[in-house]
């Protein structure tokens, strides 16, 4: 196996374990924002949604096209810092937070 095939096959486990991760914690949402808040420019969209909403409308699903489609992968992603950010203090995510960790890592090594 190719090493960009094994990378799009752990970042599509790393997207799958996420939103695992993320109705563990209660933090997956059956509401999708409204299309102004999803048009948001900010990074992570902070001024018009919570970090995991973001997390589970915008990034998993333009990670998850990206991954379908073969396109090339971000290289330096840092969402784990935002996370930590976020949840400070949170013991209940910090499963969650140490995964973004490893997501980070793992695009990094490309």
């Amino acid at each position: 196996m190719s090493f960009k095939f094994m990378l799009y096959l752990a970042s599509k486990n790393h997207l799958i374990t996420l939103e695992q991760l993320l109705k563990q914690c209660h933090l997956w949402s059956d509401t999708q924002p409204s299309a102004s808040a999803m048009a948001s420019h900010a990074p992570f969209a902070c001024d018009t949604m919570a970090f995991e909403q973001w997390l589970q409308f915008i990034f998993i699903p333009k990670m998850a096209e990206l991954v379908a489609q073969e396109h090339p992968l971000p290289t330096t992603m840092a969402i784990a810092p935002m996370a930590e950010q976020m949840w400070q203090g949170m013991t209940d995510y910090v499963e969650l937070i140490r995964h973004l960790h490893d997501f980070d890592a793992l695009l990094s090594q490309q």
